[in-house]
């Protein structure tokens, strides 16, 4: 993995081999725990949130996740 790489896996907390259904139950957990609405005017959760949103956006869909595994 390059130096420079996020690891998504890392980011929502699962393994590599984990089910879709298990990586879209991390997302939402962490989802509802970071959330602007809950962490209010804390600028880190936010950019956590973000953080997690572009994880789920490599892993979730199966396509981008293989592009991402590849690299």
């Amino acid at each position: 993995m390059a130096e420079n790489k996020r690891d998504y896996y890392e980011v929502l907390g699962v393994q590599k081999n984990a089910s879709e259904q298990k990586k879209k139950k991390a997302y939402r957990k962490l989802a509802k725990q970071y959330h602007p609405d809950v962490v209010k005017d804390d600028e880190e959760k936010k950019r956590r949130m973000y953080d997690i949103q572009e994880a789920y956006m490599h892993l979730g869909n199966p396509e981008s996740r293989e592009k991402y595994d590849e690299a």
